[in-house]
């Protein structure tokens, strides 16, 4: 037991330290701007951010993975912001962790398995897509220095790690953030900085239980925006958890980290934040910077806290460019540049389920419909492909009043229209044998497409017989056939 818990949180104990420092510091700026995206006060998202940070360092299950306030549930909270006000966003934010937690029990996120590398793939390059446009308001319609101080935080970060004896102990994006931080507070430079995004808190959060009536109505309200953010918390934190598995070679526990995620919802809802979940850029940033254990997690959330209330003085003066720099470099890492080099390997179907996620998700900036579109077309292809592999042959006993068709593939709905126009009823002969030991019945779709044969078959009056049908597939057909019931064959002929 403590040799578990050691080697979870205190393994890596400088790099966590280090890195928990540099994603609190990018944490603050985001979590203020998802506030006002939200239309919420600056504080929901900041106290949001340090709560669901430093309870999913001790109930998730993906160590190293930055959960907080973001943009995609941030938009989904703006009509109910706007309708109903802040209380019944703290409420919908505690049934969010509820239905979390029962997504959990479960076993919800186990359905990821029928989520394609390809819709993955699609699903990074759009965030990457999306986390570099989200720092274009801070790039248009500047001065010159804006656009200095970002490309020096850029050559800080790229250039850092190739210093000796310090360029690998100190994480760059932390040396990019207090170098133009210094040669912002020297040279007086007229620039944006976190101060200018909003108003930071002055206090520490206290427990805060939502002022709404505990009624139907408040229920009926809150539940359809709970759902919605449920569906997309869980999903950004799967596939989040699954980019953070590849880029450390680890597994990570998906249905623990959907109860983890609930219960820090519950915990950012009672101190008066916002939902939250998973940030692929901020998990990024924490595992470029050398964060690998739950102590970066928990760094990052404490010191977050830390800042914005000890010492905002400091914080308000960190030039936005530097902020940007660092984002940038998120953007440049987590975009799979391989995937543009892999496009004339793969197959057709696989880029465009690829380009068909990117495209989505960045033009509704909402993940869940961007990755649901990238799923059901891979789903539509692999069910073409299976679908094509079907073979029928047939061949013409001596006697010649007998034919035996020999059934070889998948039959299910979408091929077994195929399978139905693989027969000849007109043909001459008594006795017709259908071979179906090298055949799978899948669906209800391929059942009545059988006994749609059998009965063409029999009302051309030629004898039918079906033989080798595997264990599986005679389950089927045995229960939902009805070409040996008269009734139910009328019916399913259309009484014709």
């Amino acid at each position: 037991m403590y040799e578990k818990m050691k080697l979870s949180w205190f393994s890596n104990l400088k790099g966590d330290t280090l890195a928990g420092i540099v994603v609190a510091l990018a944490l603050i700026p985001e979590a203020i701007a998802f506030s006002i995206i939200a239309g919420v006060d600056p504080k929901v998202g900041l106290y949001a951010s340090f709560a669901i940070c430093v309870i999913i360092a001790f109930t998730g299950g993906r160590s190293g993975m930055i959960s907080a306030a973001t943009g995609a549930m941030a938009l989904l909270m703006i009509t109910l912001v706007k309708e109903h006000g802040l209380e019944y966003l703290l409420a919908a934010t505690l049934l969010t962790g509820v239905l979390q937690i029962v997504a959990g029990y479960l076993r919800l996120a186990d359905l990821m398995r029928f989520v394609s590398r390809s819709v993955v793939t699609g699903f990074v390059n759009a965030l990457a897509i999306l986390i570099f446009m989200a720092q274009l308001p801070e790039l248009t319609g500047v001065t010159w220095h804006v656009y200095a101080m970002t490309l020096a935080g850029l050559g800080i970060i790229y250039l850092f790690p190739y210093v000796p004896m310090i360029g690998k102990a100190i994480p760059s994006p932390l040396v990019c953030i207090v170098v133009l931080t210094a040669v912002y507070l020297v040279t007086g430079m007229e620039i944006r900085s976190v101060g200018d995004m909003g108003e930071l808190p002055d206090s520490l959060p206290i427990f805060l239980w939502p002022d709404v009536p505990l009624n139907l109505e408040t229920l009926m309200i809150i539940l359809p925006y709970a759902l919605m953010l449920t569906v997309v918390g869980l999903l950004e934190s799967m596939m989040t958890a699954t980019i953070i598995d590849d880029l450390t070679d680890t597994k990570s526990d998906k249905n623990h980290e959907c109860k983890g995620q609930g219960i820090a919802n519950i915990g950012s809802g009672l101190i008066g934040g916002m939902a939250g979940c998973a940030m692929i850029g901020q998990s990024v940033i924490n595992i470029k910077s050398g964060g690998r254990r739950r102590l970066s997690t928990l760094m990052a959330g404490v010191v977050l806290l830390l800042m914005v209330v000890f010492l905002a003085d400091w914080v308000s003066q960190i030039p936005m460019a530097a902020l940007v720099a660092v984002m940038i470099m998120v953007a440049i890492g987590t975009f799979s540049w391989s995937s543009l080099r892999d496009v004339k390997k793969h197959p057709l179907s696989s880029n465009i389920v690829m380009v068909a996620t990117v495209v989505v998700t960045v033009g509704t900036h909402n993940l869940a419909i961007g990755v649901f579109v990238g799923v059901l077309l891979a789903a539509m292809f692999f069910a073409n492909k299976v679908g094509n592999i079907l073979y029928i042959g047939s061949e013409e006993a001596e006697d010649g009043a007998h034919r035996i068709y020999k059934v070889v593939g998948q039959v299910f709905f979408a091929s077994s229209e195929r399978f139905g126009e693989a027969f000849d009823f007109k043909e001459t002969v008594e006795n017709v044998t259908i071979d179906l030991s090298r055949a799978h019945f899948w669906d209800i779709t391929a059942v009545q497409t059988l006994d749609r044969v059998v009965i063409k078959f029999r009302r051309e009056g030629t004898e039918v017989e079906l033989i080798g049908l595997n264990e599986a597939s005679a389950t089927i057909v045995d229960r939902y056939a009805v070409h040996d019931d008269p009734a139910a064959v009328e019916k399913l002929m259309g009484g014709h």
